[in-house]
């Protein structure tokens, strides 16, 4: 029986090894072994159990000699001992043995010359068949040559940690190695646990030995022109919804790298929400739910295998993971030019951010270490209901260096190619979250046309004396008085009270953080006096 080399990693005595199976057998094996139903569309509906978002508390990295002066250490990069790590590792592949196990070899990188090779092990097809869709899928002949993995991830959902023995918070763990070049993922049926992950390996892959800048952004580009923009911003913000824009052609929807020559995506698919999807406002990322996409936790009606979008009671986290080919407009390989504009994605429950507002160097990098937003309901476990957070590089969660690494990398491309910056709010407008109402999203795509197409160049703008930003007056496509946020507010002086709360969130937060960072940068912030 072949087992494809899993010995060699210490996974032995396995039942049946597949092999990066086609698409139609790993849902036929996921069908066949119960791990989900087919929707009416044709894809894979499946559940995750109690961990339906990411579960950041059961993130690990294990501590080893030669990384321990490069990471970032704290309460997102947590150390595991090489004990703990070791002792995990055996009892998880002992839980392997006698089991049929899916196994997929595919790429990180769309540009060549960064590509690096994943290897993921599962428990489950349904997985397998996830990240067969989110990676880079191998051609027969690279297959054939693919050789040793330079990364390989585990996962098995179905071995729980025993918190007491192995020193974890939960049954679940993420355990990245970077030593061994291994992840381990246990207790956990949530797939972005396993896209993630890879994110994570590559956000210190690249910069350490590539000098690429890598980004938790969105890309897109002009079909004819080939001018890049890249969109920066957490789960939540309109990331992939804005852009996959019909008119531009779609390099990727979450993880990118900026190199020298250019902008390229990580991936080879997309994890876009599905909570109250429809097709007029994401006709796109509607139509990819199809057979050979994987639905997550989408309540579907038993008899007719029809979703239902708009239903949480699962999760307000509701996915979908497809191939970026799915998108009409997809550009493959998944690479662009150098980025003319960044936006940077927010999404304000307050309800004073500006729709969007330019943003200098100075305020660029200031808006890109804070990474404001807020958490929406679900993209991590215990969120109800959206709660302002500032969030590093728009990422922390994923970046395992001093975030100062990637911060100079950023403006350093900035300022060496004149790239355009733009603060974007799509979170809510006259009021805040449970009396406003969020931004329209044909107001946002509008905003952002002008953006990309020069067009805020040649209007008015207004200094916004709290938040320390300029603000065009004027959009094609949207009125006027959605520009500036405190029209749109019922009560003026209650607009002025939250600004100024969220002002000094800000100055707070940045005083406590970035200590050290340039003091022109810090004063490019919101103003709390």
């Amino acid at each position: 029986m072949e087992t494809y080399g899993l010995e060699k990693l210490g996974i032995t005595n396995t039942g049946t090894v597949y092999r990066n199976l086609d698409v139609a057998r790993l849902v036929e094996e996921s069908l066949k072994r119960g791990e989900g139903i087919l929707m009416n569309t044709g894809a894979l509906a499946v559940t995750t159990g109690k961990y339906t978002g990411r579960s950041p508390k059961d993130k690990f990295i294990v501590d080893t000699a030669d990384i321990h002066d490069q990471i970032a250490w704290g309460s997102v990069n947590v150390a595991i001992s090489e004990d703990k790590y070791q002792n995990i590792k055996n009892k998880m592949f002992a839980y392997l043995q006698q089991k049929d196990l899916f196994v997929f070899d595919g790429f990180a990188g769309a540009d060549e010359k960064y590509t690096r090779k994943f290897r993921i092990i599962n428990e489950l097809a349904c997985q397998n068949l996830f990240i067969h869709q989110l990676l880079i899928r191998p051609t027969a002949e690279q297959l054939e040559t693919y050789g040793d993995a330079d990364f390989t991830l585990v996962v098995a959902p179905g071995f729980h940690c025993v918190p007491e023995l192995d020193g974890t918070n939960s049954e679940a763990a993420i355990i990245v190695n970077f030593s061994e070049r291994l992840v381990l993922i246990a207790g956990s049926r949530y797939s972005g646990e396993i896209k993630k992950s890879v994110f994570s390996i590559m956000n210190y892959l690249m910069p350490v030995e590539e000098n690429v800048l890598p980004m938790h952004c969105s890309a897109n580009m002009d079909p004819e022109t080939q001018e890049t923009a890249v969109f920066f911003g957490l789960s939540g913000t309109g990331k992939t919804t804005l852009s996959a824009d019909p008119a531009r052609k779609l390099i990727g929807d979450d993880e990118h790298g900026w190199s020298e020559d250019g902008v390229f995506n990580f991936e080879g698919g997309c994890y876009a929400k599905c909570i109250n999807l429809n097709p007029e406002n994401e006709p796109d990322i509607y139509n990819a739910i199809r057979f050979g996409s994987q639905v997550e936790n989408v309540v579907i009606d038993p008899e007719t295998r029809i979703p239902d979008y708009d239903d949480g009671s699962l999760t307000e986290n509701t996915r979908v993971g497809y191939p970026v080919d799915y998108i009409n407009n997809a550009q493959i390989p998944g690479k662009g030019g150098i980025p003319k504009v960044v936006i940077f994605l927010t999404a304000d429950a307050f309800g004073v951010l500006p729709p969007i507002a330019r943003l200098d160097e100075n305020a660029a990098m200031y808006h890109f270490v804070t990474g404001f937003t807020s958490k929406l309901a679900g993209t991590e476990r215990g969120i109800q209901e959206p709660q302002p957070t500032f969030s590093t590089l728009f990422g922390e969660p994923f970046m395992p260096l001093d975030p100062s690494v990637y911060a100079k990398m950023l403006g350093e491309k900035i300022e060496k190619y004149g790239t355009k910056v733009y603060l974007v709010n799509t979170g809510w407008s006259g009021g805040p979250y449970g009396v406003g109402s969020r931004m329209k999203l044909s107001y946002t795509r509008a905003m952002i046309t002008a953006a990309l197409n020069g067009s805020f160049d040649s209007v008015e703008y207004r200094h916004d004396e709290i938040f320390n930003v300029d603000v065009p007056q004027s959009c094609p496509g949207v009125p006027s008085e959605i520009m500036n946020p405190r029209d749109t507010w019922a009560d003026k002086d209650a607009y002025d009270v939250s600004a100024k709360k969220l002002a000094k969130m800000f100055s707070d937060n940045f005083a406590k953080k970035y200590p050290n960072m340039p003091k022109e940068i810090a004063e490019a912030g919101p103003k709390a006096e």
